[in-house]
């Protein structure tokens, strides 16, 4: 029986380190489709293992320890799957003392099959609790299924969080007959519920949301990336080159500036991106830059540097040192900027300069659907917001979820990392 409860242990610990690995890797710049799919089986390899250990594997699982957050992910799929009341009430308590959990009991909600835990997602959208609210919008919003009314009603609720949640479901099932009520919630003193009232009227065609939004990208944080898709989307061609003028000539914001480069997508503005490749704080994100406009692949055309420069921007080991920042382009290639500008030399030609492109292709609803198949997630993440701007009353397409799903949206061959 020890040899048993190792391998549940080691089931649940590798489950855990996997979700955690997902949660970072659906917005990471180096994760592409068909690899999002290759980790997400291996996180079912080891829930399959958990379940053949039955009701073990899920008491292994609610076995907390302090700060337990990726495993919540595994408890909640085995608890719903085998509707355990109780494992699910325990969960709810771990969340009400460990918050930080949530997003990955949201993450599970996600990756279960809408049928299983829609009359679950029901009982939450009529609770009081706000957690259980939050939990219920949040189930919505991921399999973009319209909870009708109750969606209304988290848009008057009293709780900042719930109000944030509910704004941002609406948003992604691109509900306009709500958008004056999400108005409403454009000046909210909650900065995250400022956020989503304001990103989701945006892509409904409210321009008086477009300066919140670009408060928002030009501030470090969790909201800056998705504002400024939003912004490069939504706004006025000529505003967004002002803006990025703007941006890139303060030496504070040069990293979004070039970012949103990128997203314009104008190859006019190459060769002033390979030569920041030159600046190793810039180097990387002016590559990723330069292969979102020109769709080519630093890695396979070999465009690399090869030897590494010796560059750290992330966190160090010195407690004196207040930088505790994950460096954001950790996981880009170092361009060489010789061997890039030989290629655009070669190359550019092909492209005209005043329009916009995305990974080579002259942007349109079709290269977008393309970037959604062949891109990088954080290129995907860019094209979702793209796509939306043709497709105006279509829900938003969801680069987060599980990746078998987003494969048969995209009309990909894909089956379930379980069977059904």
């Amino acid at each position: 029986m020890k040899i048993v409860s190792l391998v549940i242990d080691q089931h649940a610990d590798e489950a855990g380190f996997l979700v955690d690995l997902r949660d970072h890797a659906v917005c990471a710049p180096h994760y592409s489709l068909n690899d999002l799919h290759t980790l997400e089986r291996r996180i079912e390899a080891h829930l399959d293992g958990l379940r053949v250990a039955g009701s073990a594997g899920l008491e292994t699982l609610l076995q907390f320890r302090p700060n337990t957050r990726a495993e919540v992910f595994a408890a909640v799929v085995l608890a719903f799957e085998s509707g355990n009341s109780v494992a699910l009430y325990k969960l709810s308590v771990h969340l009400h003392e460990y918050p930080e959990a949530e997003r990955f009991f949201s993450a599970a909600l996600g990756w279960l099959e809408w049928e299983l835990i829609s009359p679950w997602i029901d009982r939450m959208l009529a609770s009081p609790e706000p957690l259980f609210h939050r939990l219920g919008l949040a189930a919505c919003g991921m399999h973009r299924y319209d909870p009708g009314p109750a969606l209304l009603t988290g848009l008057s609720h009293a709780d900042p969080s719930v109000l944030a949640r509910a704004a941002r479901t609406a948003g992604e099932l691109r509900r306009r007959d709500l958008m004056p009520t999400i108005r409403a919630h454009r000046l909210h003193p909650d900065p995250a519920t400022r956020f989503w009232a304001n990103w989701a009227t945006a892509q409904m065609g409210d321009e008086h949301a477009l300066e919140p939004l670009r408060q928002f990208a030009e501030q470090p944080g969790e909201f800056q990336y998705r504002a400024l898709c939003v912004l490069l989307a939504w706004q006025k061609r000529e505003n967004s080159i002002a803006w990025i003028r703007q941006l890139i000539e303060n030496p504070e914001q040069q990293r979004i500036g070039i970012q949103a480069i990128g997203l314009l997508g104008d190859p006019f503005s190459v060769p002033w991106l390979i030569q920041q490749m030159s600046d190793l704080s810039h180097a990387r994100v002016a590559g990723e830059a330069f292969s979102l406009i020109t769709g080519a692949d630093l890695g396979l055309l070999d465009l690399e540097l090869q030897d590494m420069p010796d560059f750290d921007a992330g966190p160090n080991d010195d407690p004196e040192d207040a930088n505790v920042a994950m460096d954001p382009d950790e996981n880009l290639p170092w361009p060489d900027p010789q061997l890039i500008a030989a290629w655009w030399r070669a190359h550019g030609g092909d492209f005209q300069a005043g329009m916009g492109y995305v990974l080579g292709l002259q942007q349109s609803e079709s290269s977008y659907r393309r970037a959604l198949v062949q891109g990088q997630q954080r290129q995907r993440i860019a094209a979702a917001f793209g796509v939306a701007r043709w497709r105006p009353n279509e829900v938003l397409f969801p680069t987060s979820a599980p990746a078998w799903r987003q494969k048969m949206l995209l009309g990909e061959p894909a089956s379930p990392v379980r069977p059904l």
